[in-house]
């Protein structure tokens, strides 16, 4: 056996991970923008699986995934929240969440949906967010909204829960 077939087994052997990334875009009133897939209930964010297979970084992910999903291509800001996600049925999920920014009336007009993910798209209130969003990925995201508000550092999260 070479060096290179030991390092090969030995990174065949190493735990794994997920990735995922995703945009938090808010209009003039602070609602937050969500996205309703239609391969599974309930709504998200605009966002989804980090190629990393292909070399693609957290931040490169959910920016594509953006323009796929919602036609809109635009940098994004800075990283609000890192999120890991224990799996049951899947591995480990560690979901990164960037500040979109403001869209104004033409930005949100310019919308155009992936028909082949999703069925729709909506502007949600702060108060309103866990009734759309489920478990971890709300209370992610009411804590994005958080940093943005007090200015804040990255939050670091488990499970959608702040680490202490």
């Amino acid at each position: 056996m070479t060096n290179s077939d030991d390092f090969a087994a030995y990174i065949a052997g190493l735990p794994r991970v997920l990735a995922g990334a995703a945009a938090l875009f808010r209009d003039s009133e602070g609602r937050v923008l969500l996205v309703e897939p239609n391969y599974r209930e309930g709504w998200a964010l605009p966002g989804g699986t980090v190629e990393s297979d292909d070399g693609e970084t957290p931040r490169q992910g959910a920016r594509r995934e953006t323009a796929e999903e919602i036609g809109l291509d635009r940098p994004l800001g800075r990283l609000l929240a890192v999120d890991w996600v224990h799996g049951t049925a899947r591995p480990p999920l560690v979901a990164y969440l960037y500040d979109g920014g403001v869209l104004g009336e033409d930005d949100l007009k310019a919308i155009r949906l992936q028909e082949e993910e999703l069925l729709s798209w909506r502007l949600v209130p702060r108060e309103e967010l866990t009734d759309h969003l489920p478990d971890a990925l709300g209370r992610r995201v009411l804590a994005a909204l958080d940093v943005l508000a007090d200015g804040s550092g990255t939050a670091e999260l488990e499970n959608g829960r702040r680490v202490e």
